[in-house]
């Protein structure tokens, strides 16, 4: 049979061959069956423009590209997002079968060319879920930007829910946001692998010379991540630190959702801006460690929590705790000098200074947390109602 007669007698057939495909995918795989008949039809229609392309190629072999990626320009594009590349390969086994069963006794040169024209579509499948599969690994990078860059200027809205959704957010509870520096070679994937370890989820936001990961508490998904339980967002970080370039690593405050997020951050960035003042910063450095410095700076957040966590407390507490805070920190931290000017006994101070420690969670005698328990009453005083002066109304000359 030379080839005219070949041709003609594979057109005569391919609507045999189709039929007989679609049998055998019923027959041997199992999630060809399950699939709704409109996803059955579609799958039909690629099997069919398989054969159809086959004898197309046999016909005019130069024509390989296009007609191997005809094959799946006749499938739906939902039929890409349902149907896996494995399940394509299986399709495309199934039919190079049918069609080796039909032809056999028809010359092996048939038979050769069926299995290189297979080989071309299984390397167009492997292009066409690549090419998908890339596509959609920069769609859910420029989401993922998205999405970090409205948490970091606040500006979330009622889409931002099911942008999170779309990019398989695993976090279901606490979040607390992490600025550091990108280093020369960012390397994502281990950020991602190290955060599942540790059983938490991460959104990556690159900007510039500035990375920020916004952490989330996540169902451990394997036994490695369980060994770890509920680690503090401090050890978190810690371990994530190899991630970040040199420079400053600065934990936002934990709020109880992502939708909170934008609080961590607001604080975490205004750290990662003043870290510089604090010389002896630890890496990571938590953001309401700076909060002195950040009140310096100008940050409203920074003066309204140490008032909130600092002044008011004491000053509801006890009057006091206040004047002995005062009077220690402006003595230098003397425990000698306070008590002589508050004509107590040096052990009352000490107690007091512990009630004022039990109060607020500060310890006055260290002397980072002097400067931030001095800077608290600063701020205290100066918004304080009873200190705050009027001034002297200024007469215009006549």
């Amino acid at each position: 049979m030379d080839k005219a007669e070949t041709l003609a007698w594979l057109r005569r057939i391919s609507g045999d061959l189709a039929t007989a495909t679609i049998k055998r995918l019923e027959d041997t795989l199992p999630w060809y069956a399950e699939m709704p008949p409109a996803r059955r039809s579609a799958v039909g229609l690629v099997a069919q423009a398989g054969i159809t392309s086959f004898i197309q190629w046999y016909d005019d072999p130069t024509s390989t590209p296009w007609i191997a990626a005809d094959i799946f320009a006749a499938a739906p594009r939902e039929l890409l997002r349902s149907v896996s590349l494995t399940q394509t390969l299986q399709l495309i086994r199934v039919t190079v079968e049918i069609t080796e069963e039909r032809v056999a006794g028809k010359g092996e040169h048939l038979r050769e060319a069926i299995l290189l024209y297979s080989r071309e579509v299984a390397f167009a499948a492997a292009d066409v879920y690549a090419r998908a599969a890339e596509a959609r690994g920069l769609w859910d990078a420029r989401l993922e930007a998205l999405v970090v860059d409205s948490i970091l200027t606040g500006e979330a809205d009622e889409e931002l829910p099911s942008r999170i959704a779309a990019l398989g957010w695993h976090g279901h509870g606490e979040v607390a946001v992490l600025v550091g520096t990108t280093p020369h070679q960012f390397d994502v994937d281990q950020v991602r692998r190290t955060a599942r370890k540790l059983g938490v989820d991460v959104l990556i936001g690159v900007q510039g010379s500035r990375l920020v990961l916004v952490i989330g508490r996540a169902e451990p998904p394997n036994r490695a991540a369980e060994e770890y339980g509920d680690l503090p967002f401090t050890d978190i970080a810690r371990r994530l630190e190899p991630g970040f370039g040199s420079g400053h690593l600065v934990l936002g405050p934990t709020v109880p959702a992502l939708v909170d997020a934008s609080q961590s951050a607001r604080a975490a960035l205004a750290g990662f801006a003043v870290a510089e003042a604090w010389r002896s910063a630890p890496r990571p450095v938590e953001a309401d460690d700076l909060l002195p410095e950040r009140a310096l700076a100008g940050d409203p957040l920074a003066k309204l929590t140490l008032v909130e966590r600092i002044y008011r407390p004491l000053q509801a507490h006890s009057a006091d705790l206040v004047t002995t805070l005062w009077t220690y920190l402006d003595n230098g931290r003397s425990l000698e000098a306070t008590a002589r000017e508050l004509f107590v006994h040096p052990n009352t101070v000490r107690y007091r200074l512990k009630r004022v420690s039990e109060v607020i969670g500060w310890d006055a005698t260290g002397a980072r947390e002097a400067l931030i328990l001095q800077t608290a009453l600063i701020l205290g005083a100066v918004g304080s109602d009873a200190t705050r002066r009027r001034a002297p109304a200024i007469r215009r000359p006549r």
